[in-house]
C-alpha cells in the first residue's frame, strides 16, 4: 500500500504524469532526429545500427541495478535522479561530433532512460492503489501524448533546419525544470524490503507469457522509433519531412490507443485485446513492406502505432498483481525480459539493412507481431 499523505490523489497523480510527459517528450525529440544525428556524423546504416547497439545496452546494464535500488529506496528519489541524468544525456547528444563520443553518450542516456521509466513505472503502480478504476494505461498515454509534442516540434525544428544542437538543449533545459518543479507533488511512497535475491532476477512463471509479449513489443516499438523515419526516407521517398510527419502520425495512434484502450479492454478482455494488437502490428508491417508508397506506409505506421500502444502499459500492470515479487523488482524482472527485444532488434535491423535492404530487415517485425498473437492466445482469464 502506498504511504499515508496530505497531498490530494489528483496532485499526486498529475505530478507523476508530468514524469510520464518528461519521459516521452524526451525520447521522442531524440528519436525525431536521428536521421539528423546519422546525416551530421556521416553514418551509414550499419554504423548507425552499431551505434544504437549502446543505448540498449546501457539500459540492460542498469537493469538488475535499478530493481535492487528500487527495493532500497523511495522510488521518487530515483525517479528524480533518473530524470536529471535522462535529459542532461539528451542535451549532450546534440553536441556529439565523433562517432565514439556518440556511442557513449547514447549508453548513458539508455541507463538514465531505465532509472527514470522504471521508477516512474513503480510510482504509478502506488498512485493506481489510490483509485478504484484503472489509471495505467492513461499514464502510458500521457507518455505518448509528450511523444507526440516532441515529434511535433521536431518536425518544425526539420522544417526551419534548426539544428539538432539547439534543439536538444532547448528541450532538454526545459524537461529538467519540470522535473524540479513537480518532485514535491509526488507520492514519496517507501520501498517494500524483500528477502534478498540474486541481482539478476527473471519474471515468475505467471508472468513470463506477459514478458514473452513485451519481449515482441517493445522490440516492434522501438524499431518504430529508430528506424521508421530512416525507413520512409530512404526506401519510399527522399524527404526529411515526410520521414518526420509519419513519425508523427505513428505517435498520433499510439497516443489515441493508450487513452481508449482501459475501456476496449473492459469490454473484450486482456487476452483478446492482446491478440487484436498483434494481428495489428502484423498488418501494418505487412503493408509498409509490401507495398512501399507514402500512403500506404504512413497508414501501416499508423496501424502500427494502434497495435503497440496498450501492450508494455497492460504488461506493467501484471506486475502490480504478482504474488511473488513487489512492485518495483516484478517491475524490473519483467523488464529484463521485455528489453532484450528493445537491445537486440532494432540495432539488427541496421545490419540486415546494410546486407540487403530495410525492407527486409522490416520484415523481422512481422515475426514479432506472430509472436505477441501466440503468447496471447496462451492467457488464461
Amino acid at each position: 500500500m502506498p504511504a499515508q499523505t496530505h497531498k490530494s490523489a489528483r496532485t499526486i497523480r498529475i505530478a507523476n504524469a508530468v514524469f510520464f510527459f518528461i519521459s516521452g517528450f524526451g525520447y521522442t525529440t531524440w528519436a525525431s532526429r536521428i536521421p539528423s544525428i546519422q546525416h551530421q556524423l556521416h553514418l551509414n546504416e550499419a554504423q548507425l545500427g552499431a551505434a544504437l547497439f549502446a543505448l540498449p545496452i546501457g539500459l540492460m546494464a542498469t537493469m538488475p541495478i535499478t530493481g535492487q535500488l528500487l527495493s532500497r529506496f523511495s522510488s521518487s528519489k530515483i525517479m528524480l535522479f533518473g530524470a536529471v541524468a535522462f535529459t542532461v544525456m539528451l542535451g549532450l547528444l546534440g553536441y556529439v561530433t565523433q562517432y565514439w563520443q556518440f556511442i557513449i553518450v547514447l549508453f548513458c542516456f539508455g541507463s538514465s532512460r531505465n532509472l527514470l521509466n522504471l521508477s516512474t513505472n513503480t510510482e504509478a503502480l502506488g498512485v493506481q492503489a489510490l483509485y478504484k478504476k484503472s489509471i495505467m494505461t492513461t499514464f502510458h498515454g500521457i507518455w505518448s501524448l509528450a511523444g507526440f509534442g516532441g515529434a511535433a516540434l521536431s518536425y518544425l525544428m526539420v522544417y526551419f533546419s534548426v539544428v539538432p544542437t539547439y534543439h536538444l538543449l532547448t528541450v532538454s533545459t526545459v524537461l529538467i525544470v519540470l522535473a524540479f518543479a513537480f518532485y514535491a507533488n509526488m507520492l514519496h511512497q517507501p520501498p517494500v524490503q524483500q528477502a534478498k535475491k540474486p541481482i539478476f532476477s527473471l519474471p515468475d512463471k505467471d508472468l513470463l507469457k506477459f514478458s514473452l509479449i513485451c519481449f515482441g513489443s517493445m522490440a516492434c516499438e522501438n524499431i518504430m522509433y529508430d528506424w521508421s523515419g530512416i525507413y520512409m526516407h530512404k526506401a519510399v521517398v527522399d524527404s526529411k519531412r515526410v520521414a518526420v510527419a509519419s513519425f508523427v502520425i505513428f505517435m498520433v495512434t499510439v497516443t489515441l490507443g493508450r487513452f481508449i484502450g482501459d475501456r476496449i479492454v473492459h469490454r473484450v478482455g486482456i487476452k483478446k485485446f492482446l491478440q487484436y494488437s498483434g494481428v495489428l502490428i502484423v498488418s501494418g508491417f505487412t503493408l509498409a513492406v509490401a507495398f512501399p508508397s507514402v500512403p500506404v506506409v504512413i497508414t501501416g505506421f499508423a496501424i502500427i502505432g494502434f497495435g503497440v500502444s496498450c501492450i508494455v502499459p497492460l504488461v506493467f500492470a501484471q506486475a502490480g498483481k504478482s504474488k511473488t515479487m513487489s512492485n518495483g523488482p516484478a517491475m524490473a524482472a519483467i523488464s529484463t525480459i521485455g528489453y532484450l527485444g528493445f537491445l537486440v532488434i532494432p540495432p539488427l535491423v541496421g545490419f540486415i539493412a546494410q546486407a540487403t535492404n530495410l525492407r527486409w530487415s522490416f520484415g523481422l517485425t512481422i515475426i514479432l507481431g506472430t509472436v505477441i498473437i501466440i503468447m496471447a492466445s496462451k492467457i488464461e482469464e
